[in-house]
């Protein structure tokens, strides 16, 4: 089966986008540019030509003459009397020439007109009477536009001003964001798989409800509540399910928006959350990611930095300053609380711990349940197979294991999600994605063989907490091929013997690499590191080793930006070699082991070889038909391929009706890959 992924095809044009947001700065900057276009147009002298000047007598000669285009004649009070002012065009066989000697068919006059001559003027019909300009209307006329810039002037430049101004004002506001109750409500009925956890902070929700039930018995309650626990168990959600089943406001903020880089900004950020706090109590403060902010002081290489330190500083003096009577309750979350500094974990400040941990079997199928209400599954699927077929896996994880097989389904053309889609998706989410390499026969006898010796180890060995859940020689993630094992149940221990096999089958790819082909490859490069970091731990760790129970990882380490920079063991040179010498012991007694194994089950080995190279892929129980019966007693089922998929689409190329013109002879379509 190959996935959508691996068909490089050149990327569709999105359709159906969001319309852009309206910019109003966008229109207030093209109303500058027209507004001052239109002043030049209207007040620069260079743009038009200066009109001729006439006097009265010489406009009516012109116009009796049948020499003027059109004319208007309009009153004129700073003459006095009968005074009037005359604005007209010749017709274009007519120039004058006016300022500067520049020609021009446009005149003006003024003077004093009688009724004979306004007559005289009113025969040719090319004048127009106006009526007399108030002084409101002239200052209208002029004043009007310098108030339209003004205001453009306004809106682009002093409220850009004014909220930049605000902007710095705010540089030291928090920025915990308020989630809205009725659209983000969150709770405990959408969190699952952390009884215990919810147990420890149900009581927060009791003391929000009704804070006097505790305080008339003297009691208070826990000023901070610290969520601990890996990444995707589900810390956030459950912080949020606190503040939704107690229906009070909720704030906001990870760790990071504290840290800037000015001094004292941080500190001011956390002062002014505190009191939005106490504004909105009773109410929660939710801080992501704490170890961000609150990170040991004075540590790493050169000392810490000042204002991650001040911002620190600040957290504690508010949270010892905050009474709990107030209505402030505070949950920071982390994954990393090796790294807090003490001062934050003290009585007073995060009184409590609360772990949150990898859901068992029950707490995943409880997960699976609230995520799968989102998700059109089959009836026939139980849920309960799926949580002990996914050990270790987190919340999120799980979540998008569903979410994984719904796209899976959705790209086979699938109504509902079947059964074979999850078992592929989780697959695709703990081994990695299926991807196709071009390898020669050589290359897949090579993998078959190797995957088959790990097969075939774990088979014989396996007491039935482990066993072979899949074999492929199809390359996932880094890997030419996958032994994949999925336990019985939730492995919280490490026993001896279990790690003696482990170690014996994480050896048989390279054993049944030497047996049969006569040489190794760099293949069991993984394989061997991680059978060396097994036996380390039992020697060093474990004390599964004649040197005896004693602890030889006592280790200190320098805590540097959550990472150890320094590590110095506390073992002589003497010790040291007598470690080594029981790793290659451990590793070597167990290497002849698995090739006593393999070579007693050689004809197993080559039958389970051969499956894989016709199947490419074949399930746990094949293995043990193999090794109990000599053969396959049951089919390979062979997922259907997306229609995205190569196999589809070399399929669909096959079965498309071709003339014998567009049919070459060796082309695809005449002899399609039978792989």
């Amino acid at each position: 089966m190959s996935d959508v992924e691996n068909n490089k095809k050149p990327r569709r044009p999105i359709k159906n986008l969001p319309p852009e947001r309206f910019q109003p700065k966008v229109l207030f900057i093209w109303l500058a540019i027209f507004a001052a276009v239109v002043a030049l147009l209207v007040w620069s002298p260079g743009i038009t030509t200066s009109p001729a000047k006439l006097t009265i007598q010489e406009v009516i000669d012109r116009a009796e003459a049948g020499e003027v285009a059109k004319g208007t004649i309009s009153p004129d009070s700073s003459g006095g009397r009968d005074w009037v002012s005359i604005k007209g065009e010749l017709v274009e066989s007519q120039k004058l020439k006016g300022e500067r000697g520049v020609e021009t068919n446009q005149f003006v006059a003024a003077g004093r007109l009688t009724d004979a001559n306004m007559e005289r003027l009113q025969k040719s019909k090319k004048f127009a009477e106006q009526q007399s300009q108030t002084l409101l209307s002239a200052i209208l006329v002029q004043v009007i536009p310098f108030l339209l810039i003004i205001g453009l002037l306004y809106f682009l430049f002093v409220r850009q001003l004014k909220q930049a101004g605000r902007g710095a004002m705010s540089f030291g506001k928090s920025r915990a964001k308020l989630l809205t109750r009725d659209r983000d409500k969150v709770t405990f009925a959408d969190v699952a798989g952390c009884d215990e956890a919810k147990e420890e902070v149900s009581e927060v929700v009791d003391f929000l409800k009704d804070p006097k039930k505790f305080t008339k018995m003297g009691g208070k309650i826990p000023r901070g509540i610290l969520l601990v626990g890996s990444p995707g168990t589900g810390k956030t959600l459950l912080a949020k399910a606190v503040a939704g089943e107690a229906d009070v406001p909720f704030f906001s903020i990870s760790g990071s928006d504290f840290v800037e880089m000015f001094v004292g900004v941080g500190a001011s950020r956390v002062r002014d959350m505190f009191e939005q706090g106490r504004k909105s109590a009773p109410c929660l403060i939710f801080i992501d990611e704490i170890d961000a902010v609150g990170r040991q002081r004075g540590a790493g290489v050169g000392g810490g930095n000042d204002e991650r330190e001040q911002t620190l500083n600040s957290l504690l003096v508010e949270m010892d300053g905050f009474d709990t009577t107030e209505g402030v309750i505070i949950i920071a979350a982390t994954n990393r609380p090796d790294v807090l500094d003490s001062a934050l974990l003290r009585p007073g400040r995060f009184d409590r711990q609360v772990h949150v941990d990898l859901p068992d079997v029950v707490g995943r199928e409880q997960i699976l349940r609230v995520h799968a209400k989102k998700i059109n599954l089959v009836d026939a699927i139980d849920l309960a197979v799926i949580a002990r077929g996914t050990p270790g896996l987190s919340g999120a994880e799980l979540a998008n294991l569903l979410n994984e097989a719904a796209l899976l389904a959705a790209r086979r053309d699938k109504k509902k999600v079947e059964m074979i889609d999850i078992d592929d998706a989780r697959e695709k989410v703990q081994f990695g994605r299926e991807h196709r390499r071009l390898m020669d026969d050589d290359e897949k006898k090579l993998t078959a063989y190797h995957e088959a010796g790990h097969a075939l180890v774990q088979g014989v060995l396996d007491d039935g907490t482990m066993p072979v859940h899949k074999v492929t020689i199809i390359p996932r993630g880094r890997s030419l091929g996958s032994t994949m094992f999925i336990p019985k149940k939730d492995l919280l221990t490490h026993a001896m013997k279990r790690m003696l096999n482990q170690i014996a089958m994480g050896l048989g790819g390279r054993i049944a690499e030497e047996l049969v082909l006569g040489d190794i490859s760099s293949g069991a490069a993984g394989d061997i590191k991680q059978v060396t970091k097994i036996a380390r731990h039992m020697v060093c760790d474990w004390g599964m080793s004649p040197l005896g129970p004693i602890s030889f990882g006592d280790n200190q380490d320098t805590v540097f930006l959550g990472r150890e920079i320094t590590r110095s063991e506390n073992v002589s040179e003497e010790t040291a070699r007598k470690i080594d010498v029981e790793i290659h012991r451990i590793i070597t007694e167990q290497y002849a082991r698995a090739t006593q194994l393999i070579t007693k089950h050689r004809s197993a080995l080559d039958k389970i070889a051969e499956a894989l190279l016709e199947h490419e892929t074949i399930e746990g129980k094949h293995v043990l038909e193999i090794i109990q019966h000599g053969e396959l007693r049951s089919a390979v089922i062979v997922a259907p391929p997306s229609k995205y998929s190569e196999k589809a689409i070399e399929k669909k190329s096959v079965e498309k009706p071709a003339t014998s013109e567009s049919i070459e002879p060796g082309s695809p379509a005449a002899a399609p890959n039978p792989a």
